[in-house]
């Protein structure tokens, strides 16, 4: 598209500022490349040395370190059981992972609406589709804000379910002073490259629960085994093992793990300049009655993994789509998380129809993921919001 094309003139940016990007340093690579020239690539000790840290940093008891934060989900899922018959009440404004993981089990996936002002799992909703048949939640703590985990597990308390907190947004944040991963059943992390830690890849399921962590840890590595604890037979050497049970190959490679190690090691850092970002959005955006900013609950003390901008259809003479295509031509890649899963195609010929979750699609419909990164700077967050009120000035109604 022509950057001059909608506004004329000079566009804010003549280079393009993503909606978030990898944060890469020396010691990062240094990391990395040090396990290369090592024995172990793959099922060496960085593996035991990332799980070790993530226990730290989240004060749960038990780690699995694996290869995607889908990965996760799915070991997650056959963790506690999931089968045919089984449904698991999901958030809707989520990536597809989140959902297909219950799929992978046999499972039906049940959509719970969104808060519209918080865009996380609306806890009433939960309430209303639970059923005789509902075995687990799975909620997603959007944007890296934590779901109402008190109140999501009084409601696995009273009704028997478990609760798999979908924290690939999430790292680093807190909830009532408890860091994600040590309140949910399992919790799940993904590092992707745009999350706030990455190891290019990978993922973890979090959990304090001795029995959960044994099966995550077979899911994780084919059902097999070298523990005696969970054979079936008399080891016949040192190259014993066994097959138990049925799981997959999601592992994560040492040279993933080391740069994870290394991202940890930064994650307060990251974590802290996300936050100045945040507020310096806020305040900008918080008087301007064309955007609706996304409310932050007072249990989360929220390490930010996206900036999303909801539009006032009251208030501007644009669609989402102009705004977006406006945005993109002063010099920025925004993007838009997430299509309401169960309007994908795959889940159409499943049998979901439109209409099940009216708050998450009317959000669908208005918002935009704009620049949040840790290395942007201050003057590329100033850019973002001049290129924003410029967009919203021209639109205004």
């Amino acid at each position: 598209m022509d950057k001059l094309a909608i506004f004329g003139g000079t566009p804010v940016r003549t280079d393009k500022i993503s909606y978030g990007r990898q944060c890469i340093d020396e010691d990062d690579i240094a990391a990395v490349s040090e396990v290369l020239r090592s024995p172990f690539l793959t099922c060496g000790p960085k593996i035991d040395e990332l799980e070790k840290k993530l226990c730290e940093i989240t004060s749960a008891k038990h780690a699995v370190a694996v290869s995607n934060g889908t990965a996760a989900l799915h070991i997650a899922c056959m963790a506690i059981g999931i089968k045919p018959g089984d449904e698991v009440i999901v958030s809707s404004i989520t990536f597809a992972a989140s959902s297909n993981c219950v799929l992978y089990c046999g499972g039906t996936p049940v959509f719970a609406d969104i808060r519209p002002d918080t865009y996380n799992i609306d806890v009433e909703d939960v309430k209303r589709k639970i059923t005789a048949k509902t075995k687990a939640i799975v909620a997603v703590d959007f944007t890296g804000q934590a779901v109402e985990l008190d109140e999501l597990k009084k409601i696995c308390k009273e009704h028997n379910l478990y609760l798999i907190e979908d924290a690939a947004h999430s790292i680093g944040t807190k909830y009532n002073g408890k860091p994600v991963g040590s309140v949910a059943d399992i919790t799940t992390f993904s590092f992707h490259p745009v999350k706030t830690v990455t190891a290019g890849e990978g993922g973890a399921c979090m959990t304090n629960d001795d029995e959960l962590y044994k099966k995550l840890s077979l899911a994780r590595t084919h059902g097999i085994t070298k523990n005696p604890e969970l054979m079936e037979r008399e080891s016949e050497g040192p190259w014993y093992y066994e097959q138990v049970d049925l799981g997959y190959n999601y592992r994560i490679t040492d040279f993933q793990a080391a740069l994870l190690l290394s991202q940890l090691n930064k994650l307060e850092k990251f974590s802290n300049r996300r936050k100045e970002i945040r507020k310096m959005y806020d305040a900008a955006f918080s008087e301007m009655p064309e955007l609706f900013v996304q409310k932050q609950i007072p249990e989360s003390d929220t390490t930010q993994h996206l900036y999303i901008l909801r539009l006032n259809p009251d208030k501007l003479k644009c669609t989402r789509r102009e705004f977006f295509d406006a945005f993109a031509a002063e010099g920025f890649g925004p993007q838009v998380h997430y299509i309401p899963v169960y309007w994908h195609p795959y889940y159409e010929k499943l049998g979901y129809k439109k209409g099940l979750c009216p708050v998450a699609e009317a959000t669908y419909e208005q918002i935009i993921s704009i620049p949040f990164y840790p290395a942007l700077t201050d003057a590329d967050v100033e850019d973002t919001i001049k290129a924003i009120k410029k967009v919203t000035e021209y639109y205004r109604k």
